[in-house]
């Protein structure tokens, strides 16, 4: 059998089969779910994605050693973070991490994790940089997206080379609100509907701005600057 024959015959099988879904109330670990049409269902979860915001820029003009720094100070911080708040890292991308939060409190966990990742970018990221290299003109910049939404996991690749794949809005509108980089913070409606005082307010004064989403319909976002010390 020739490999076109064979994908051929592989690709018929994943659109003729019919999936297996099963209720999950965590994030799965990818051996809990099989590599034929099975799926995990998180009924509502959170999706968080940070992101460097001209990364691309970084590795045009700096050396490779200066992004790779920057790189790992950046996502070790944020999944350190991430982890301290309850949430978990699904994936590394490039200069990008993606987190999935669960529970009562998915909606607060999250929000705190990015107000303390953009603590760590301004307080600790930045000045490391400036102190190791103080004739660099580099500025360290990042945005985050975070939404929530019913999710689907489901196991892709093949036999010792797969991956889970996400499947929902939240996990694609968290990732496109990355794109966004007035702020570096966005969330959505239905995540700042499902906060806490402690995560709308400082000082009595909102923390966060409205804006319409051009891109999405105007949907109604909110983004912010503050950040959250550790």
């Amino acid at each position: 059998m020739t490999l076109g024959t064979e994908l051929q015959t592989q690709v018929a099988e994943i659109f003729a089969q019919a999936w297996d879904e099963q209720t999950t109330y965590g994030v799965p670990d990818p051996t809990q779910i099989r590599l034929n049409n099975h799926a995990k269902d998180l009924q509502i979860a959170t999706v968080l994605y940070a992101d460097l915001d001209g990364s691309t820029n970084m590795v045009d003009n700096y050396q490779w050693w200066f992004s790779a720094e920057v790189y790992k100070a950046y996502l070790r911080c944020a999944a350190r973070i991430i982890a301290s708040e309850g949430g978990t890292v699904t994936a590394y991308d490039g200069d990008r991490i993606m987190a999935i939060f669960t529970g009562d409190s998915q909606c607060d966990n999250a929000v705190r994790a990015a107000l303390k990742i953009n603590y760590a970018v301004e307080e600790i990221i930045r000045p490391a940089i400036k102190k190791r290299y103080p004739t660099t003109e580099f500025l360290l910049k990042h945005v985050i997206g975070i939404d929530r939404s019913q999710l689907r996991a489901a196991r892709i690749g093949v036999r010792g080379y797969n991956d889970l794949v996400w499947v929902g809005k939240a996990a694609n509108h968290a990732a496109k609100l990355t794109n966004l980089s007035e702020k570096p913070l966005w969330i959505t409606k239905s995540i700042f509907d499902g906060l806490g005082n402690f995560c709308k307010f400082s000082n009595n004064q909102s923390m966060w701005d409205s804006r319409y989403w051009t891109a999405m319909n105007n949907a109604l976002i909110y983004c912010s600057t503050y950040r959250l010390s550790m």
